[in-house]
């Protein structure tokens, strides 16, 4: 199996987080890397997930659009 692609960066972390994360590691038996890895994607999901789809927006929109006097209607 390949190993998959890495690129380095650099960045900072609050000291208290950083060595959490080394503890939780090192609880695991697993790299910190795979960590942060783990770390980032969930982020990522998580961001994603609290976004509405596009195409679901676009769909709202039309529906305001096409229907905007009965959505009046049924505010009040």
């Amino acid at each position: 199996m390949a190993t998959p692609q890495r690129t380095k960066f650099a960045t900072q972390v609050d000291p208290k987080v950083l060595e959490a994360v080394r503890d939780l590691a090192r609880q695991e038996g697993r790299q910190l890397q795979a960590l942060v890895d783990e770390a980032l994607a969930d982020l990522i999901e998580n961001r994603r997930q609290s976004q509405p789809r596009p195409s679901v927006m676009a769909l709202y929109q039309a529906s305001h659009e096409t229907f905007a006097p009965l959505y009046r209607k049924l505010a009040e």
